[in-house]
């Protein structure tokens, strides 16, 4: 329900916005969570949902399009918007978390 929920302001914002060319909602801050969006250029997007201290989510996301990319779309058997059954994309993933994790939830000036 969130996702679909985001889309239909993601796309909102992306047509409201002052800004030409504007891709739409980056981030979603409130006082218990951040939302952060990675919109790619073919238009998959990529969600997380953090705690508002929590520090690299942005690279988090660039990192999951990458395993996304690397372990989904180079797997002739993966059909766009299925669930990806992949072992090796599954392992990954897990561990780009587990990175983010240890890297600890306050960033700088926190």
């Amino acid at each position: 329900m969130l996702a679909s929920m985001f889309h239909s302001l993601f796309a909102i914002g992306s047509q409201l916005s002052p800004e030409l060319g504007s891709s739409g909602i980056e981030m979603l801050e409130t006082d218990t969570f951040k939302l952060h969006c990675f919109q790619t250029l073919t238009g998959i997007k990529f969600v997380v949902l953090a705690d508002p201290r929590q520090a690299g989510i942005e690279s988090l996301l660039r990192k999951i399009y990458e395993i996304y990319s690397d372990f989904a779309l180079k797997n002739p058997f993966y059909s766009l918007e299925m669930p990806i059954r992949c072992e090796l994309f599954d392992q990954n993933l897990k561990l780009a978390l587990e990175v983010a994790e240890k890297a600890g939830p306050f960033g700088p000036g926190s």
